[in-house]
């Protein structure tokens, strides 16, 4: 189904340097989507808040070894990763340290290159009686909201982002200081970088304002703007507090069934991508 049953995975970044966007909420319920139909995915959790991380049912003191241990050099990738309740899904889990990455690593050399380098030796590592499941077909990396060294190590490893918007009336603004960065890092640290697609969040059709904006996103950035719109949900927003994806807690609600339609439309773009490869 992806493009990755043949060798390593497909690694999206999902980032927004603005909070308060939807992008954990994408990156956990995107995950558990695609797994869902039938892809083997790892979410990384590089967000020092580590509200992927709760949200997917890992309390602070359920956290072993995380991707701040990764980062630093003092474990392996596969040694963070752990099971979620989804199945075919799991993640690397994050935890405060994560706030001190960036002076910790600012003498370093290879700062920008350590979760690539992390995940090509997870690769490269993979035994050969390794289970199905533990062969990835998607890595989501959840970023932080902000345009730092762990969002910058995220884009360097990634093969593309994918980019949640709230439907409000700056919601441009913030977009073209992230195409910007996506740019820079293309420029000088990772050739291959794309974007993936922008996914507008948080859409109440109550709204007047959330339409026009729809409107000038898809003006200004055409295709690459998905043609699914999550809805603002409630039970999307109660999802976390219960550890638990949406798809897992309300699966014929309407932001579910809005993420599974994101997840077709993902596989959908990398078909297209692979065809024209």
């Amino acid at each position: 189904m992806s493009m990755s049953k043949t060798g390593r995975p497909r690694v999206l970044v999902v980032a927004n340097q603005k909070g308060g966007v939807g992008k954990t909420t994408t990156a956990i319920n995107l995950g558990t989507a695609l797994a869902a139909i039938g892809e083997n995915v790892l979410i990384i959790d590089l967000d020092p808040q580590g509200n992927a991380s709760t949200g997917l049912g890992f309390g602070a003191k359920d956290r072993g070894r995380s991707t701040y241990d990764v980062l630093l050099g003092e474990a392996p990738l596969r040694q963070t990763i752990v099971r979620t309740v989804v199945p075919r899904l799991h993640l690397s889990p994050s935890t405060m340290d994560l706030l001190g990455v960036e002076m910790e690593l600012a003498a370093e050399k290879d700062r920008s290159f350590r979760l690539r380098d992390a995940l090509g030796e997870m690769e490269a590592a993979l035994p050969a009686n390794a289970a199905a499941e533990t062969q990835y077909d998607y890595v989501l990396i959840d970023c932080p909201p902000s345009l730092n060294l762990l969002t910058i190590n995220a884009m360097t490893a990634a093969d593309a982002v994918l980019v949640p918007l709230q439907c409000e009336f700056f919601a441009l603004e913030g977009l073209s200081q992230l195409l910007r960065t996506v740019e820079q890092v293309r420029n000088s640290l990772n050739p291959r970088l794309s974007i993936h697609g922008v996914v507008l969040t948080m859409f109440d059709p109550r709204n007047n304002l959330a339409a026009q904006v729809i409107a000038d996103v898809r003006q200004f950035l055409g295709a690459k703007v998905y043609d699914t719109v999550i809805p603002r949900n409630v039970r999307v927003s109660e999802a976390p507090s219960h550890g638990k994806p949406v798809l897992l807690y309300d699966l014929k609600c309407a932001g579910s069934q809005a993420y599974l339609k994101l997840a077709s439309e993902v596989i959908q773009r990398e078909r297209q991508l692979k065809a024209a490869a």
